[in-house]
């Protein structure tokens, strides 16, 4: 057992999740009411929860370049039906996969693979300052503050017009 602070985000599920099970000692969380109510399962959902804890336990595992524990079903496989919805904050633009329904733990393990894919990718995505362009890229800058498509076009004729705004 680690003493580690908790995975971020909705890793923290999954981790939580693969926890359960002290491989050790055999010892199943998940045997306890307590535990079944905080992952949201009911007696017939536990060989499913199992079999999905597994998944991602072998999953965990070839991340850290060790073979399976043992055969489990491809986590690809059980995570297929999972419902997910795109939601977008009209305020910020900012957006995330959250489950598509109450939040079953398949979803919601899905949900928190999906937001560990895409965490750092998504704001950097944006449309160009310049109200005559608004042209989309990709920010790769290392601060990730970029304000135009272009530094050589757009970024120079913002430049050049505040210079000019200040000499006139």
């Amino acid at each position: 057992m680690s003493e580690r602070s908790p995975a971020p985000g909705g890793l923290a599920l999954i981790e939580s999740l693969v926890n359960t099970l002290d491989v050790e000692t055999g010892t199943d969380a998940l045997d306890t009411a307590d535990a079944r109510r905080r992952f949201g399962l009911t007696e017939d959902d536990l060989p499913y929860a199992r079999e999905l804890r597994e998944s991602l336990r072998a999953t965990l595992l070839a991340h850290a370049g060790h073979l399976p524990h043992r055969t489990v079903t491809p986590l690809g496989d059980l995570l297929a039906a999972a419902p997910l919805l795109v939601t977008v904050d009209a305020r910020d633009g900012s957006a995330r996969l959250a489950p598509g329904d109450a939040g079953p733990l398949p979803s919601r393990v899905a949900a928190a693979v999906a937001e560990a894919l895409v965490a750092s990718t998504w704001t950097r995505l944006k449309a160009c300052e310049a109200v005559t362009c608004h042209w989309a890229y990709y920010d790769r800058s290392p601060a990730g503050r970029s304000r135009w498509c272009s530094m050589q076009v757009c970024g120079a004729r913002a430049k050049m017009r505040r210079y000019r705004a200040k000499e006139g």
